[in-house]
């Protein structure tokens, strides 16, 4: 039974353990700026009581569902057509090239004034973030199935829909699905830095807001904390339909 739950114990006795640390630290040095893990819980107490919590939290998931969701459903198809495609692929790889290594965040001016202090300001930024590692990984993928599996698919008489649908796709998933969980953490890590700049709500002006009014430190702590749980949790999901038996085979033994 304790085996079993060796998952669960073990990270919540390292959060534990660095939770005290923490306590004994703002304690023994004394700090009056950063707060203590019982300020840090009144602080989301305080929010929870006034309503914002949730909707700082609602506001954030939102975004990134529109964005990253965006983000799937044209880097996912556009993806497996450039990997079909070599010619298309070719033609298009430079401008993939150019635009990849351009940081997300330093297309936030660029929002701005497209968009204006406003929430297709963020999604845009998301949208932008995650899209190239999901075309990318969607690309590759479909590059990497091996050729015994097409010709096994021709042989069965399958058409090219078809073995589209039933063997280059399903071969691919695995790694289309890691490049969706890269592609999650980014738009995650983005849209708290846009929210700081771009919107007047969600996490990331929570830590920002309450930064400049007051240095409520708490809440700033708190935002952080709350950033990181959800970015944990988000992973966690996304791992959990990569280990789905639909897809499990996909990937070597020792990474199963």
């Amino acid at each position: 039974m304790i085996r079993r739950l060796e998952p669960v114990l073990w990270p919540l006795a390292a959060a534990s353990a660095l939770v005290l640390v923490w306590a004994l630290a703002v304690r023994w040095t004394g700090t009056t700026v950063f707060p203590s893990p019982a300020a840090v819980a009144r602080g989301l107490a305080e929010l929870a009581n006034h309503g914002l919590l949730v909707a700082y939290i609602r506001d954030s998931l939102l975004r990134v569902v529109v964005g990253y969701g965006a983000a799937v459903a044209l880097g996912v198809p556009v993806g497996i057509y450039l990997g079909s495609h070599p010619g298309a692929a070719r033609a298009v790889n430079p401008l993939i090239q150019l635009l990849r290594p351009i940081s997300p965040l330093a297309w936030i001016p660029v929002a701005i004034v497209l968009f204006g202090i406003a929430d297709a300001a963020a999604i845009s930024l998301i949208f932008l973030a995650a899209l190239f590692p999901i075309l990318v990984s969607a690309m590759n993928g479909v590059r990497g199935v091996s050729d015994m599996y097409r010709h096994a698919g021709e042989n069965f008489g399958l058409s090219r829909a078809g073995l589209l649908t039933r063997v280059i796709f399903p071969a691919a998933l695995p790694e289309i699905l890691t490049g969706l969980r890269i592609a999650l953490g980014i738009a995650w890590i983005v849209v708290v830095a846009a929210e700081m700049i771009a919107v007047n709500s969600g996490l990331g002006y929570l830590v920002i807001d309450s930064r400049n009014a007051g240095k409520r430190y708490d809440l700033v702590v708190a935002a952080m904390l709350l950033i990181g749980l959800i970015g944990l949790v988000l992973n966690l999901l996304l791992q959990r339909l990569s280990r789905a038996r639909a897809v499990r085979w996909g990937f070597r033994e020792e990474s199963a």
